[in-house]
């Protein structure tokens, strides 16, 4: 299968709404249309501190990734950080997945930090990819809702 990666584009909207509601439903989230409209704002508005790449296969989105950059305490540079990554179910192992993260590798290259990302401990599919393109580290994640 081939697959293409690029950034998200205004016309991709309803594509990535429907990939990222699938994304929301899989972690037993419901986005609200207005969760929908501010993140897709978001995602297209220069400057936001977040961007989006999409994965195309023959005219197809299949795939979507929201990723961002911070300065790097550790090392004065940038870190990057994979907030969402989702493939659609049936294209799953085809490349799509990696071809997301190369891209955002790719474009972290010579900034000095490293791209991050968390999964569920229960994601062991999205771990299989993950276990083969990244190094799995000891770090525990804690969260506090404000």
């Amino acid at each position: 299968m081939t697959v293409s990666v690029r950034d998200l584009a205004a016309d991709d909207l309803p594509a990535w709404r429907e990939l990222f509601r699938a994304y929301g439903g899989f972690y037993e989230t419901e986005f609200s249309d207005d969760v929908l409209n501010r993140v897709g704002a978001l995602l297209l508005a220069e400057g936001s501190g977040i961007d989006a790449l999409v994965a195309e296969h023959n005219g197809e989105i299949v795939g979507i990734a929201h990723y961002r950059s911070h300065p790097d305490t550790f090392s004065g540079g940038r870190d990057w950080y994979l907030d969402d990554l989702f493939v659609t179910p049936e294209v799953r192992g085809a490349g799509a997945g990696r071809a997301l993260i190369a891209a955002i590798t790719e474009r972290a290259a010579g900034s000095g930090g490293s791209l991050r990302w968390i999964t569920a401990d229960t994601n062991e599919t999205a771990q299989a990819l993950y276990d083969k393109v990244a190094t799995r580290t000891t770090w525990v994640t804690y969260e506090v809702r404000v």
